[in-house]
């Protein structure tokens, strides 16, 4: 998955009698239109007993909302600023600035820091290789110096896609990293060992599934019979976690680092914008690998392992591009207002419980911008449509999605009022030239939610860009475009 540049995450270990789910995380993003105050962010999670937290950039006015928590925080460098802390007086400076300035009473417990997100992905087509690691280097240089170097590791997150194993022997044991890129994964490697930081790596069982309806389904779960398991070696792999994280253990193996520890940055499952991203398969998905972890049950590779996880995600991030799909904007555990939306056990215990809402969240009105009945103006309609999708998060209306089985009305209505709310529904935004009104009903259609949108403070906002795919028309998503403006053109010849 490519990560937002903006995106927090944070590290959930509810420590449990016994069988507690011991060092399990949760990636928190930020990539909405709409954010909570940094506090009631902070709030919620000492409220759900996370205890540590990962975030993707060094953000100021998230980490006062950290401040003062006693959670543990992973900070990163953007992989915007790897050149620049190539130099090693910047990388000086970002320490000071991002570490230094936190480390006192009352201040941000810092634990990591993250070099960049992803920075090998092979969509970034080389932009990176060449200094990530020379980042890395005087990050822990710059931390040491400054003292910090003992309590603080430096670590670089990475995509499962920078190991395989030869399409002629495609097993975990034959894994071995990207031969692009194998050279900088050894000296990284090596140094990682060397500083005592872990290995982190995203695993997504869900990208398995996604666009590949050949995929066995149970396969992406924990809980399922394949009916072709993967054998390798008298091991048999009944789920493509163990299978991708053992084919990492085998490629560690081969550079002479196999009991590296290993940290999993990223994995969850999103519950919209695809047929296959839904609650039910969601919950499934967590109840499995949480039950999992709790048992300490490890990988075949790495029995009884403890294995660090940070579930993605915390939050559902409205803003967040669209190009691997539009489930990108759904990973959330949580809603975008801090809702929970499944239970989770989060504590081990085998009791799946709601987790704690965020508290003292403060709402817009409750007004809606729909389609006005009475709008004489339909030849419009589709342009509108499109303007307010470019604009705003219309994902929820693809094929098999939660909003999917609206009417032609339906969508037009729900295109207008997402983007009177992302606007703070001023006045102007819910005009259209004249095809929409406001009005004071609720017009959600179950299991469709028509949101009112959470009153920020001290504008938090982030602004819609052309990387969240929603700065002109041309940038709606191919899926919400097709499903939208077909019901539209259908509206507008009736």
């Amino acid at each position: 998955m490519v990560a937002a540049l903006r995106c927090v995450a944070v590290v959930v270990a509810v420590a449990a009698a016994r069988m507690g789910v011991d060092g399990l995380g949760v990636n928190w993003g930020t990539m909405a239109t709409r954010r909570l105050p940094p506090k009631v962010m902070g709030q919620l999670l000492k409220d759900n007993g996370f205890k540590k937290v990962k975030i993707f950039d060094a953000d100021e006015k998230t980490m006062m909302g950290l401040a003062g928590t006693g959670i543990e925080t992973m900070i990163a460098v953007p992989n915007d600023m790897l050149a620049a802390v190539g130099d090693y007086g910047r990388a000086q400076e970002w320490v000071k600035k991002n570490v230094t300035k936190y480390d006192f009473d009352g201040g941000v417990n810092i634990k990591f820091v993250a070099i960049g997100n992803e920075p090998f992905l092979t969509a970034y087509n080389g932009t990176y290789d060449n200094v990530t690691v020379p980042a890395l280097k005087n990050i822990q240089r710059a931390l040491n110096e400054a003292g910090h170097g003992s309590a603080i590791k430096a670590t670089v997150p990475v995509n499962a896609d920078v190991y395989d194993s030869p399409v002629s022997n495609p097993v975990p044991s034959a894994g071995k990293f990207r031969d692009d890129i194998a050279a900088v994964m050894t000296d990284m490697v090596k140094f990682l060992n060397h500083s005592g930081a872990p290995f982190s790596v995203n695993i997504y069982p869900f990208l398995s599934l996604y666009g590949n309806d050949d995929f066995p389904i149970d396969y992406a779960f924990f809980d399922g019979a394949p009916p072709k398991p993967v054998i390798d070696n008298g091991i048999t792999y009944t789920n493509v976690f163990d299978a991708n994280f053992d084919t990492l253990v085998s490629a560690l193996k081969k550079i002479g680092f196999g009991d590296l520890p290993v940290v999993i940055g990223e994995v969850g499952w999103p519950t919209d914008g695809d047929k296959h991203a839904t609650v039910p398969y969601a919950q499934r998905f967590y109840a499995g690998l949480l039950k999992r972890l709790a048992a300490r049950q490890g990988t075949p590779l790495r029995p009884h392992a403890r294995i660090e996880v940070y579930l993605f995600g915390l939050m559902d991030e409205d803003a967040k591009s669209v190009d691997p799909g539009n489930f990108e904007r759904h990973w959330g555990i949580f809603t975008f207002d801090g809702r929970p939306k499944f239970p989770l056990d989060l504590r081990g215990n085998g009791r799946p419980a709601m987790p704690a809402p965020a508290r003292g969240v403060q709402y817009l009105p409750r007004r809606w911008c729909v389609l006005n009945p009475n709008a004489t103006n339909t030849t419009a309609l589709a342009d509108n449509v499109g303007y307010a999708c470019s604009r705003a998060d219309c994902t929820v209306l693809g094929y098999g999605c939660s909003c999917g089985a609206l009417d032609a009305t339906g969508n037009a209505s729900y295109a207008f009022n997402v983007y009177y709310q992302a606007q703070g529904q001023v006045p102007s935004a819910c005009d259209f030239q004249g095809l929409a009104m406001v009005t004071d009903k609720d017009v959600s259609q179950a299991p469709c939610n028509f949101s009112v949108q959470v009153a920020e403070s001290n504008a938090t906002a982030v602004t819609m860009t052309a990387d969240a795919k929603s700065s002109a028309p041309a940038s709606v998503p191919a899926l919400v475009a097709a499903a939208v403006l077909s019901f539209v053109f259908v509206l507008v010849s009736a």
